[in-house]
């Protein structure tokens, strides 16, 4: 099994910035692939951005160009640095990790969520 911790939710302005946070611990050597989803209020889960081992990163169209993901494996935690932030961008995001295989992901572990709210 594997654990997920989100932190860096919160609320913020239009055009602001946050720094989402996600450390994982457990059996973390399962997993080659993280990358976070989010869920805005009546709306479907959606992918918001991906990392895995040897691939380039890959990201949602809405939030290209602001959102970037990375990873410090020594530190077994994935960031996800909004800029630019909209209040469409308004959503529980959530921390997912897995197993990348060929040009495939599969996230099965999923961390509890942070609000994200973005005021106009």
């Amino acid at each position: 099994q594997v654990q997920l911790v989100e932190s860096g939710g919160g609320l913020v302005q239009a055009g602001g910035s946050l720094r989402l946070s996600c450390a994982a611990s457990g059996n973390i050597f399962s997993i080659n692939a993280m990358g976070w989803y989010r869920q805005a209020p009546g709306k479907q889960r959606e992918l918001v951005a991906q990392i895995g081992s040897g691939d380039s990163p890959l990201y949602a169209e809405p939030v290209k160009g602001r959102f970037t993901i990375s990873r410090d494996n020594a530190k077994n935690t994935v960031f996800l640095q909004m800029n630019s932030l909209r209040p469409e961008d308004t959503a529980v995001y959530y921390c997912v990790a897995g197993r990348k295989t060929g040009g495939n992901y599969a996230f099965n572990y999923w961390g509890p969520g942070t609000q994200v709210t973005v005021s106009s």
